[in-house]
């Protein structure tokens, strides 16, 4: 299988053979010390005046090494925190309440079988994989002070369990409350879904063809919606072809989403129905389990997996678990006295060479060619490239399955029809490339609205190509980019942080009319006379001074809570307008005015008074002070159709909402002779409070304004703060 693949790989890309790599395991330390000296002496780290780092290196490899050495510095605790959870080893720094997460990942992420996976790989892929860990392991040696939680030396093969960069990977589907009641045997209750987290995770992507901007060349928006500090702004060269722009999971080699000098791609999170649960009929016969498959009973695979923690007095304990396996995938859970087992994509070596080959594609063509390692089940990509091209690609690896049955739930897996039968060809998924209305678009929605009339026809796909369906981001972003030939660099930033608030566009005609509808006499209606008014004469559109987005915001946030669980996310809006009453909506505005006036004293409350951004430590789960510097944010979250997310709320100890999620990186790009982009990150580069770069984008990132990428050499003139070797 991997002989094939190595041969393709090979076509693609071409790796000097004179890159070193570190000594095999075993070698003296002070050789290895020496290599990786030498290896730090081809690589150059040049920080500009916002802390980026601008990596060259002779080879790839070593433009890994220096790119996650560059990681290293500026956040080692979000780079190791993302391997302890991708290799299931969280609880040895976190504790025994980490246990379950840990067995999720690990009943796929097996060492032995990363390792053989790693020894199999190409030999281009091995040379990055092998710089990947020496760059960190000589961050460390460089670095003595650092304490890591748990993982004191990185191995090449531990790269292959970390690979594709979303947030959050299908492994997450899993729930945790489910595989404990399971593999615990304690059959504990599981929680109730939560819609206290309601913010949309996922992004926008706007591709914009040359025939609709003004300089006749094609702009690329690049808007991950992810929670804050998710990922590394930086640039990575080398003299191999290699230069790629924009932001790289912490931890990972690759830049995941943003740009070279001739294309650019934006992933945004897929409704695609990749992962499947089966249903498996058990049964005990002698000292075995089987389980039903057709007319035949199969034997269950038992696996032992053992899962470290770090006990309450501090030592390094370990639990045992017996595990299980069908050919659909490892079980999870039990519903009504049937095990559920999972099935996923799972190929690391095909992923990780997708991740970091599609970095290096000049044109359409190229990149194409990439997805037919069909390693990425989980993002749509938003393209562009300087020949002009605009495409749409939908997730490629999409199992072929019988539509008769229902994927979105469990589907019983004695019956063989509901097995899947390989992956579908890339032509058989929904697809753009240049459609005559100049302008591509994804906000997470259904791809049959990715280009208005020219989108993709829904009818011609099966029902699992997508589950999401329609949503009110992307209806803002056919507003914005429906008609328009004036784009630019900056009326694109400023389509993306339009100020329009579709959602409330739809609900508040039910709002004022069930107000209208109150007596003359009504206690009720002398109380919100003055909100109504406020509302009633509002333009729908978010900003800091507004009091009308505050009174809308609270009281859409009220009424979420008359809407059910079970109602899909894409269609709570709908609910909350057809299906509540007058009487529910009259009620949540009466509760919002209260909780203003109780919370911030009034209800005629500016928003930018509310809404703010705040960056005191560099902790992953970070604390907010009411008492502490802030910065007013007017864009509130996508719940409301909002194209500029952030996702806030109020804290224990706080009255104001503070902001985690949503706009984290930006970036518009130009594709040309040359390209040009301007960019900002949530906060800053850095995760270390001392530094001067930890928040010196907040007030950028606040008001939405973007700062010029350098690119180029030329650029960086005059906007060098450090330039230096790993090590130095």
């Amino acid at each position: 299988m991997l002989k094939p693949l190595a041969a393709f790989l090979l076509l693609l890309v071409s790796l000097s053979s004179a890159e070193a790599q570190p000594p095999a395991a075993g070698a003296a330390h002070r050789s290895e010390v020496a290599e990786w000296k030498r290896q730090a002496q081809r690589v150059r780290i040049v920080r500009d005046n916002w802390g980026i780092a601008h990596v060259r290196g002779r080879t790839d490899a070593d433009a890994v090494f220096g790119m996650i050495y560059a990681q290293a510095e500026d956040d080692f605790n979000r780079v190791e925190t993302n391997y302890l959870v991708s290799l299931g080893r969280l609880a040895e720094a976190e504790g025994e309440k980490a246990i379950w997460q840990d067995l999720r990942a690990r009943l796929y992420m097996d060492p032995a079988d990363l390792q053989a996976r790693y020894s199999a790989s190409p030999m281009w892929l091995k040379r990055l994989m092998d710089s990947w860990a020496a760059g960190l392991n000589y961050y460390l040696h460089t670095h003595p002070t650092v304490r890591p939680r748990a993982i004191r030396r990185f191995e090449p093969w531990m790269a292959l369990s970390f690979t594709e960069g979303s947030i959050g990977g299908d492994i997450e589907r899993i729930n945790l409350a489910a595989l404990e009641a399971f593999y615990s045997k304690r059959g504990k209750a599981l929680a109730a879904a939560d819609r206290a987290d309601s913010e949309p995770r996922g992004s926008n992507g706007f591709a914009i063809a040359p025939s609709n901007t003004v300089g006749g060349k094609a702009l690329l928006l690049i808007n991950p919606h992810t929670s804050f500090f998710f990922r590394s702004e930086l640039q990575m060269t080398s003299d191999e072809g290699l230069n790629a722009y924009g932001a790289a999971t912490w931890g990972q080699f690759f830049i995941y989403q943003g740009f070279n000098e001739r294309a650019g791609w934006m992933h945004t999170t897929s409704g695609l129905d990749a992962v499947d649960e089966f249903l498996e009929t058990v049964a005990q016969k002698g000292d075995g389990l089987f389980y039903r498959y057709g007319s035949e009973e199969q034997p269950i695979a038992v696996k032992r997996i053992a899962v470290s923690y770090r006990a309450a007095h501090g030592s390094l304990e370990s639990r045992t678990f017996e595990t299980y396996r069908t050919h659909h995938g490892p079980i999870v859970r039990e519903q009504a006295g049937k095990w559920v087992a999972f099935a996923m994509m799972h190929k690391p070596v095909e992923a990780l060479s997708q991740s970091f080959l599609r970095t290096k594609a000049k044109d359409f063509e190229s990149f194409r060619k990439v997805t037919e390692l069909k390693a990425n089940s989980s993002n749509n990509t938003i393209f562009a490239d300087a020949k002009g091209n605009i495409a749409y690609l939908h997730p490629q690896f999409i199992p072929r399955r019988d539509d008769r049955f229902d994927y979105t739930k469990p589907v019983d897996g004695s019956d063989p029809a509901t097995d899947w039968k390989g992956l579908h060809a890339l032509n058989e998924a929904p697809f753009l490339l240049n459609p005559p209305n100049g302008w591509i678009q994804n906000t997470n929605n259904w791809p049959y609205s990715a280009a208005g009339p020219n989108s993709p026809k829904r009818e011609l796909f099966p029902r699992y190509m997508d589950t999401f369906g329609e949503n009110v981001r992307g209806v803002h972003a056919l507003m914005v980019l429906d008609g328009r030939r004036d784009f630019t660099i900056e009326t694109l930033r400023a389509a993306a942080y339009d100020s329009y608030l579709p959602a409330f566009a739809q609900l508040m005609p039910g709002l004022i009319s069930a107000f209208d509808a109150l007596p003359k006499s009504s206690a009720l209606r002398a109380r919100l006379a003055e909100p109504v008014a406020q509302l009633r004469g509002w333009d729908l559109r978010w900003g800091v001074q507004s009091v009308p987005t505050s009174l809308a915001v609270f009281w859409g946030e009220a009424l979420l809570g008359d809407v059910p669980n079970d109602v899909a996310r894409t269609r709570v809006i709908d609910h909350m307008e057809q299906r509540l009453s007058g009487e529910q909506k009259l009620n949540a505005l009466k509760a919002a005015v209260e909780r203003l006036e109780q919370d911030l004293g009034s209800w005629r409350t500016p928003w930018g008074e509310i809404n703010r951004f705040q960056r005191l430590t560099g902790d992953i789960v970070q604390p907010f002070s009411d008492a502490a510097p802030s910065s007013p944010v007017g864009f509130p979250s996508g719940n409301w159709g909002s194209l500029a997310s952030f996702g806030a709320r109020s804290y224990p100890g706080t009255k104001r909402y503070y902001g985690t999620s949503g706009n984290s990186f930006v970036a518009v790009v130009e594709f040309g002779d040359k390209v040009r982009a301007r960019a900002v990150s949530a906060g800053g580069e850095s995760g270390d409070p001392k530094s001067r770069h930890f928040n010196d984008q907040a007030e950028l990132y606040a008001t939405g304004n973007l700062r010029e990428v350098y690119f180029y050499p030329a650029q960086l003139k005059g906007r060098i703060e450090r330039s230096y070797r790993p090590g130095q």
